[in-house]
């Protein structure tokens, strides 16, 4: 039966240890019983670095407590930390979680020279003219006509994709993808969106009900666009 006033818990796994640090006791009581427990079951000098992985429950570190914790659980005693897991999120990250998965809703016309920037998902609802620019770090939809150049995932995010109603496009962008010579045929294309295929290793442009099966976590607003 472990002790009521125990704050560290340490379990073996496969990959390594899980470590419970107890979110009720203070910081002071864990970080000193973790360094007793670390340092009575510290590897030899010829046995592998056991990789282990925190978990804090709902207790948040700050900077100085989280080089605190990693001073401990250090390759000077034979261990290397593989991740420090919190139920807990700064309001900041909050904040930018928040602002990075929000459906902005635009209503005008790209004209050409003029580019269009947003964090999250962009919904435009006109059109994109040649010379045109839109850029979004989330998915881009654009409920008209897409001539110009479109930017999905600007920030890296492979997963974005963009979708139009009439797709004839200057340049497609996702993360850091261009589009090649296009698949689609000159006179455009309706409805369609484009994706990064990973087995092609390029952009393709495929019909919007594809984002179904190729993305799992599709959202309410985009399956309203496949069903039309």
């Amino acid at each position: 039966m472990l002790d009521k006033k125990q704050t560290i818990t340490i379990k073996g796994t496969r990959e390594g240890l899980s470590l419970f640090i107890e979110d009720t006791a203070s910081f002071y009581d864990a970080i000193k019983e973790l360094d007793e427990k670390i340092m009575a079951s510290k590897p030899k000098e010829d046995e592998p670095i056991v990789s282990v992985k925190v978990k804090l429950g709902n207790r948040y570190l700050n900077q100085e407590q989280e080089r605190e914790l990693r001073r401990i659980i250090s390759v000077d005693n034979r261990f290397t930390i593989a991740s420090i897991e919190s139920e807990l999120i700064r309001v900041e990250d909050a904040l930018k979680w928040r602002e990075d998965s929000e459906i902005r809703a635009v209503n005008r016309i790209v004209r050409s020279g003029q580019v269009l920037e947003m964090q999250g998902d962009l919904l435009l609802l006109g059109d994109v003219n040649p010379g045109g620019k839109v850029i979004s770090t989330g998915n881009i939809y654009i409920m008209g006509n897409l001539y110009g150049i479109a930017h999905a995932g600007s920030d890296g995010d492979r997963d974005a994709f963009i979708a139009a109603s009439y797709m004839k496009p200057t340049q497609l962008r996702i993360a850091d993808y261009i589009s090649r010579a296009p698949d689609y045929e000159s006179d455009g294309v309706y409805m369609e969106c484009g994706i990064i295929d990973q087995d092609q290793d390029q952009i393709i442009i495929d019909s919007l009900k594809v984002l179904s099966r190729k993305r799992k976590e599709i959202s309410g607003f985009e399956r309203r666009m496949n069903n039309g």
